[in-house]
């Protein structure tokens, strides 16, 4: 697998509305547990579609990788429409434009701002089809969420191609919760 669509949560679905929220350290840990194997066997390529939540903090992890221990990794955010973050406050812009100055590859598909919800069945076709397959959190579960929709569409891809499904769960936020008290109560 060499290009590697990751998607999942918005911050909002989650209840997070700001960089400080608590239980970040816990999902960017899970992240890293399933991307860090998948980088070392042989994906070059993190591909999002960059909404504000888990595609941005995954964008965030992989340049941090890239720029100390990986440095043949490239990072690519691909909207759905133009201006896809002009109505995001401040804080979530400014995080956005810190991220999108780092990136290898950043593109729309569609040039003009939204018209409707084709463009976004146009984009997740896209990335389908430019990736090997999907590292995705998402836990039906746990919390519902709009990538049902691209589990469903992977799950489709994978029933005809050779298409990976990795998935994060809430459980693995939970293992990563769990690790970090053992490792405050050891010596």
């Amino acid at each position: 697998m060499k290009n590697l669509l990751v998607t999942g949560y918005a911050a909002h679905e989650l209840g997070i509305f700001d960089q400080k929220h608590q239980a970040l350290k816990y999902i960017r840990k899970a992240c890293l547990k399933k991307l860090i194997p998948l980088i070392e066997d042989g994906v070059e390529w993190i591909i999002t579609p960059g909404q504000y939540g888990f595609d941005l903090w995954t964008v965030e992890l992989a340049i941090k990788l890239r720029e100390k221990q990986y440095p043949h990794l490239k990072v690519s955010v691909i909207h759905a429409f133009a201006n896809q973050d002009a109505n995001w406050n401040e804080q979530k812009q400014q995080y956005w434009n810190k991220i999108k100055s780092k990136l290898d590859h950043f593109d729309v598909v569609s040039k003009q701002d939204y018209a409707g919800p084709w463009q976004f069945q146009a984009r997740d076709q896209i990335l389908l089809n430019k990736t090997d397959g999907l590292l995705l959190f998402y836990d039906e579960e746990a919390a519902d969420s709009k990538s049902k929709y691209m589990k469903e569409k992977a799950l489709k891809k994978s029933s005809t191609d050779d298409y990976a499904i990795i998935t994060i769960f809430a459980d693995d936020i939970q293992s990563a919760i769990e690790e970090d008290m053992l490792n405050d109560i050891e010596p």
